[in-house]
């Protein structure tokens, strides 16, 4: 029976083998992971369709494999000698009680691909290590590792206090803290770019070389998004459980803007124009494999909970790697936010094959002119980047001034629907 990489999704034609989870003669049971897949987009497991003998491995950690390739062979006929699949027993009684992600029954709990491997490389039992949602992530196992190895003096200080919320504002870590090097010293470290950030390289000169890019800018009054929000941040927090952020003020007056202007809601297919009649907004989230972007479907029929609630779910989701490709599939239109990692002015690439993406920056307190005079206000820099193929500046600008309008006057939103 061959193993072969399955069918990854949209626009998804490779796969980089990250890591076999088994060996030439090993007996498989049925369901059981094989190997670790690496995609532009997530990482996944590939397991066993029937029990049997793994016979044969073609591929070796770290291959580029196409979808549909055979990776393995794997003889069933053996079967009945196959142990069936069951949860690794605990390596010491000294062991901590079952996290909240464990299995009913105290079986392995239910953990992501590189939960396991950060795992595996430091001899950490999963049923050790309390889970942050419905399964183990990576950032769960470090933080169990950092904090079983603080030492006693440290463990009144910050990096013993119960970790910080998981959100898409929270730049990634550092791969690794580079120690202070000898005088004279001056070593390099060679490392094989990951499957997505070697895309994300791709895919963005390829936006700048294929797309007539240019950059329009314009700054908005946050003064009345602020003082809704510390109007209606209580009330709304307690009926919908999520905060009111600003995020959701900005994907309506996309939504609005580009009701306005479709130009900025299509895309070029040969010597055609696609026009998008409906709005799947995309919203980049920093992970620490690279950029993903997941996708508001129906952002136009969307509360403004429910494009809270979905944006921080995936926050998290991209925090722990549990995003699916569909999450990640489609879009019309991007917007992104420097702001949370302090950006004051960016100019955002393209992701094509749109358009048009939004660059959301930092809120600063400006001294502006208003009515003849000085006053301060919290003002926020807007970039819009888009394809002069098909979107003219005269649009692009108009596009940034109307979402300036509905930002400053959130009441149009609800005027206009």
């Amino acid at each position: 029976m061959n193993i072969v990489v399955p069918e990854l999704g949209e626009s998804v034609v490779e796969a980089r083998i990250a890591r076999w989870l088994k060996n030439e003669g090993d007996q498989v049971a049925l369901g059981e992971a094989l190997v670790e897949l690496e995609t532009e987009k997530i990482d996944l497991e590939v397991s066993a369709d029937r029990a049997g003998v793994l016979t044969s491995i073609k591929h070796p950690n770290g291959a580029d494999v196409k979808v549909g390739e055979v990776i393995a062979v794997l003889d069933p006929s053996q079967a009945a000698a196959a142990a069936p699949a069951a949860p690794p027993a605990p390596s010491a009684p000294s062991v901590p009680t079952p996290a909240s992600g464990s299995a009913p029954g105290g079986g392995a709990p239910k953990a992501t691909p590189t939960a396991k491997n950060v795992a595996r490389e430091h001899a950490v039992p999963l049923e050790a290590v309390p889970a942050s949602g419905p399964r183990v992530t990576k950032q769960d196992v470090r933080e169990f590792v950092s904090g079983s190895t603080a030492t006693p003096a440290a463990t009144g200080s910050a990096t013993a206090t119960a970790p910080a919320p998981k959100a898409a504002a929270a730049p990634a870590p550092p791969r690794s803290a580079a120690p202070p090097r000898a005088s004279g010293e001056r070593s390099e470290e060679r490392v094989r770019m990951t499957k997505r950030r070697a895309t994300i390289a791709r895919r963005l000169v390829e936006a700048q070389r294929t797309a007539a890019m240019l950059t329009t800018f314009n700054e908005v009054d946050m003064s009345a998004v602020m003082a809704l929000r510390e109007r209606r941040k209580e009330g709304f927090q307690k009926k919908f459980g999520v905060g009111l952020g600003i995020a959701s003020f900005f994907v309506k007056a996309t939504v609005g803007a580009l009701r306005a202007f479709p130009e900025l809601n299509a895309e070029i297919q040969g010597d055609e124009v696609v026009y998008k009649r409906y709005f799947d907004i995309g919203v980049a989230v920093g992970a620490e494999g690279g950029l993903v972007v997941p996708v508001l479907r129906d952002a136009d029929q969307m509360s403004f909970s429910g494009v809270e609630l979905g944006i921080r779910d995936f926050a998290a989701r991209a925090g722990n790697g549990t995003l699916t490709l569909d999450d990640l599939k489609g879009g019309t239109f991007t917007i992104t936010n420097g702001g949370v990692f302090g950006s004051m002015m960016s100019t955002p690439i393209l992701n094509p094959p749109q358009v048009g993406i939004l660059g959301l920056h930092k809120i600063a307190e400006r001294a502006m002119v208003v009515k003849g005079e000085v006053v301060v206000r919290p003002m926020m820099y807007l970039a819009l980047s888009y394809d002069h193929r098909l979107v003219d500046g005269r649009e692009a600008v108009q596009f940034l001034v109307k979402i300036k309008e509905y930002i400053e006057d959130p009441a149009w939103l609800l005027v206009e629907g």
